[in-house]
């Protein structure tokens, strides 16, 4: 199995820290107590070893607020539409990369981890593949993993293999073409092949709306310790937690938690909350604080860096506005990633 994904510390922690060791291993006596907050999301996850990303499109790269807010404030990213089948494979064995090596250069030069999103997913799906059926199909699904996967083999931390797979009963969606054409089996055969191909990422599972214990995520709990139980190279869940003002998070804490149990690391992977002010600041704040109360919770990904490039953008559910301004909900979630890391002190 892989190893979870480190997060390396960036500029102004890594040296604290090597500041720190410097004047221990000297015997010089350190003040406990006057440590300085971290000033950034990506910093301040660090303090408890994990990231803070955000989704991003590189055809903003040249905008320089969103590149600034972007190298300033992250540690991960992920390609909000540059890695999935219909702009990688757009026709059959024919491959796209410049998206997505756009998006992995730019995180490799800014020292930021990538996550990989997503292998197979029934939607953005490329026009020729919804035509295949039966052995095709899944001809067509081992090279797509392969291609796309082997391209990044060693510059992706963690795989969304596949993508929102359940109906919100509990069982597989019945519009997915994969599963229409492919049955149950598909999504174990995806996670193998990911494995082949991309052997020392995390190979995860991600969806909506399991954001707490209800019938869909019960659904996908049971897959996973099926899983689990046979030997199916399954690393992680990621819960994408779009939500609004008024979701129920009674069960957010403790669905994280279970999934976790099963020996499986959690990733929160699309959050992002409509609405605004204080009450879209606390959903920010329970999340955050959700997640560092689980061990295994390794990070959290918004979906997007400023409302104005949201595809919820008429709900303003990110952090900065479209002015590149911090809302309240920025210094929620900045408060709650810094307090964890000085009460872990």
């Amino acid at each position: 199995m892989k190893n979870s994904s480190s997060v390396r510390p960036r500029s102004r922690t890594a040296l604290a820290l090597l500041t720190s060791g410097v004047l221990a291993a000297s015997g010089v006596a350190l003040l406990t107590g006057t440590a300085h907050a971290a000033e950034t999301l990506g910093d301040s996850a660090a303090q408890s070893g994990r990231y803070f990303g955000t989704a991003i499109e590189p055809g903003y790269f040249g905008e320089q607020p969103y590149v600034n807010t972007l190298n300033q404030e992250f540690n991960s990213v992920v390609a909000e539409n540059n890695m999935k089948w219909e702009t990688t494979e757009p026709a059959q064995g024919q491959f796209d990369f410049s998206g997505g090596d756009q998006v992995v250069g730019h995180a490799e030069n800014q020292g930021m981890q990538v996550r990989g999103h997503t292998l197979v997913w029934h939607s953005q799906l490329a026009q020729w593949a919804q035509q295949l059926t039966g052995d095709a199909l899944n001809q067509a699904m081992v090279d797509h993993i392969n291609g796309v996967a082997g391209h990044y083999q060693g510059q992706i931390a963690s795989w969304d293999v596949v993508n929102e797979a359940f109906d919100e009963d509990g069982t597989r969606r019945d519009d997915s073409h994969f599963q229409q054409q492919l049955g149950d089996g598909y999504i174990e055969e995806a996670f193998r092949t990911a494995e082949a191909a991309d052997p020392n990422a995390q190979l995860c599972y991600n969806d909506y709306n399991t954001d707490g214990i209800n019938a869909k995520s019960n659904g996908v709990y049971d897959m996973v310790a099926d899983f689990k139980a046979r030997g199916v190279p399954i690393d992680c869940v990621g819960f994408q937690t779009h939500l609004s003002t008024d979701t129920d998070l009674s069960t957010y804490q403790q669905n994280l938690q279970r999934f976790a149990d099963l020996g499986v690391d959690v990733h929160i992977t699309e959050l992002d909350v409509g609405g605004s002010g204080t009450a879209q600041a606390d959903v920010y704040r329970a999340v955050t604080e959700s997640c560092l109360a689980v061990a295994r919770c390794k990070g959290i990904t918004v979906w997007g860096i400023t409302d104005a490039y949201s595809w919820r953008a008429e709900e303003t559910p990110l952090l900065y506005d479209g002015n590149y301004q911090k809302k309240e909900a920025y210094g929620a979630v900045l408060d709650a990633l810094n307090s964890a890391s000085t009460s872990s002190r």
